[in-house]
């Protein structure tokens, strides 16, 4: 049979590639961007009609269409909701800051390279839905700007229910599919989910550029997603060959390569292609990616691995925290009593980082949260620990920063009031002295 004939064969409508999902299925829905909304807007009329029963739905990332299809609020009590990591869906959820038991948004503290293995090896996910770029010549999808975990989920032998958007980026990489591996077609052209690049201030200007300072030519980065990160990355287009492998691609790192300042020539793995597990960012994002040679997507389970990220030189990764305690331990996931985010790449990148020759993992926030009235810096953290005390490497705030490895307790705490806010280092200090660290 031609390959357009089994193309055909498969292509249904959303309604009937859902129907396919069994009672007590446990389905997994694309990260982010590749979220499928025909499909997922298909399941919800499933589940709210209780024709699918028993389901469990892993999510990372939702975007933020879920919260009015298949995460809407009066489905909580009809599929279970799992995250890997919340977004502004979960954290929005009323059912999660009531800390109700009943439709509660249930978290999975997972490292990110660790994710396809918990998926297709302990929990046995039967189910993917997620969003593709259209057919090429050979026969095979490409997943776009989302390789992360449903490359190894589809390999898996699960039921893979792809929905074909011509919105979705064309990529390379080890990232393609083959039609003989899908299960239903749905095809939808949809504009893709874009995330608006945030405001940058003074703080974030200051901490990008002192982090610039510490790269040098030839560097390898990974960059998180945010204004400080942004604010790193202009702050670095005087540098030259430096090189990417990053778990999220980002506009900041294409204006990075646009502007000739990433050539990656100096990596040792990957050499002459930036490479990423996923991308999020806006069109310019997403039209710089189609079909582009230069960019690699490989799964999360390959970019993400400490042994992998070290094999090249000088890599320096830049990642968000929401506290340090005095001791070097960041809670990069937990605010206000409750989830926030979730264990991500942090730890991936920080210990990949460091094992690299040369490399530096460098935490980095602003000394104040909630307009200055709280300090980032803390003798305890509120949550619980997602870089520990012992891999924690560079921490920078606007006030400076410090190398905490080679540094005793006392010498830590002392080193991290220095970067504190001026406000908040008298109070630092007397918690330093009820920890006994000073």
């Amino acid at each position: 049979m031609p390959i357009t004939e089994k193309y055909r064969a498969r292509t249904m409508s959303a309604a009937e590639a859902a129907a396919l999902a069994p009672d007590g299925a446990k389905m997994v829905v694309g990260l982010g961007v590749s979220y499928p909304p025909a499909l997922m807007d298909a399941l919800a009329v499933r589940v709210r009609s209780g024709d699918l029963t028993g389901g469990t739905l892993y999510c990372m990332l939702a975007c933020a269409a879920a919260s009015e299809s298949i995460l809407a609020p009066d489905l909580h009590d009809r599929i279970r909701h799992v995250s890997l990591f919340h977004g502004g869906v979960e954290r929005g959820n009323d059912a999660l800051r009531a800390g109700s038991a009943q439709g509660l948004v249930e978290t999975l503290p997972v490292q990110f390279h660790q994710i396809p293995r918990i998926l297709t090896e302990h929990l046995r996910v039967d189910t993917l839905f997620v969003t593709v770029s259209p057919m090429d010549a050979d026969g095979c999808f490409s997943l776009g700007t989302n390789t992360d975990y449903a490359l190894m989920v589809a390999r898996s032998g699960a039921r893979l229910i792809v929905e074909v958007n011509p919105a979705m980026p064309y990529v390379h990489g080890d990232c393609k599919i083959p039609l003989s591996a899908v299960t239903a077609i749905v095809e939808n052209h949809v504009p893709l989910a874009q995330i608006p690049p945030l405001p940058r201030t003074p703080n974030d200007d200051a901490i990008g550029a002192i982090i610039a300072g510490m790269v040098e030519d030839g560097a390898c980065l990974q960059m998180g997603i945010g204004a400080v990160p942004d604010a790193v990355c202009a702050a670095l287009m005087d540098h030259r060959n430096l090189g990417i492998h990053t778990e999220l691609l980002t506009p900041g790192l294409v204006g990075l390569i646009k502007a000739g300042v990433v050539d990656n020539s100096g990596k040792k793995i990957h050499p002459g292609r930036s490479v990423f597990t996923f991308a999020m960012g806006d069109q310019g994002l997403y039209d710089f990616l189609h079909d582009n040679p230069a960019l690699e997507a490989h799964p999360v389970e390959h970019v993400n691995a400490p042994h992998i990220i070290a094999q090249n030189d000088r890599v320096i990764s830049v990642n968000a925290t929401i506290q340090v305690d005095l001791s070097g331990a960041c809670n990069s996931e937990y605010m206000n009593g409750r989830q926030y985010s979730g264990t991500g790449g942090q730890l991936d990148f920080v210990r990949g980082a460091y094992a690299s020759k040369g490399g530096r993992s460098i935490i980095a926030c602003h000394s104040t949260a909630a307009k200055g009235t709280v300090s980032r810096i803390v003798p305890w953290l509120d949550g619980p620990v997602t870089t520990p005390r012992t891999d924690t490497h560079i921490v920078v705030t606007e006030h400076g920063w410090v190398d905490l490895k080679g540094k005793t307790l006392s010498e830590r705490a002392r080193a991290l009031i220095g970067i504190a806010h001026p406000d908040f280092r008298e109070e630092l200090e007397r918690g330093a002295f009820e920890r006994r660290l000073l």
